[in-house]
């Protein structure tokens, strides 16, 4: 029971930032500008193309974001990826989204929950996004982790350089950005 505990708890330091009733983070990302329309933006699937990598992302493939409204018309966020290749076992989490900022839309957080009973709240910040919702660049408010995020689930060469050429004009280091292997043709 105590090394399951445990693992619990390392499992959570993997997730990020765990929320603590003590306060807020220190914001050193810089403050989202562009306000997003939620009906666009908040639906359907995005493709994970590049992160930050972390322990809770590690052999992940294939990374996607859905949103959906759940029978109560609650939006979630679904966070999923495949362990090892596009062909892998889905690995997922999800949990509601509170949009922080109404009318800008572009500060959530999601409300996860591990192992079916440790509640994890991340707060993401939506820092930069195509005007035809093609494309999203997000982190969180510590600028500790960054992914970028389009539509399609194999963007060119040139479209995964421009999006990381603008993580690193927002000012991130982006030489500490991954690219994991995508989905093949007509599996996603």
């Amino acid at each position: 029971m105590r090394a399951g505990l445990t693992f619990a708890l390392l499992a959570l330091v993997g997730l990020g930032t765990v929320s603590c009733s003590s306060g807020a983070q220190q914001a050193v990302a810089p403050q989202p500008v562009k306000p997003i329309d939620a009906s666009r933006f908040f639906t359907g699937r995005w493709y994970e193309i590049g992160r930050t990598p972390m322990s809770l992302t590690k052999n992940c493939v294939a990374g996607t974001t859905d949103y959906f409204n759940n029978a109560s018309g609650k939006l979630i966020d679904l966070d999923a990826c495949r362990m090892g290749t596009p062909a892998g076992a889905e690995k997922d989490y999800q949990g509601p989204v509170t949009i922080l900022n109404p009318g800008q839309n572009n500060k959530v957080t999601v409300q996860y929950t591990v192992y079916y009973i440790i509640p994890v709240t991340k707060t993401y910040w939506m820092l930069d996004h195509g005007a035809d919702y093609s494309w999203f660049i997000v982190t969180d408010p510590a600028f500790d982790m960054l992914s970028l995020f389009t539509r399609n689930p194999r963007p060119s060469t040139a479209e995964v350089a421009a999006l990381t050429a603008r993580a690193s004009a927002l000012g991130y280091d982006a030489g500490e950005l991954e690219y994991p292997e995508q989905f093949p043709p007509g599996q996603h």
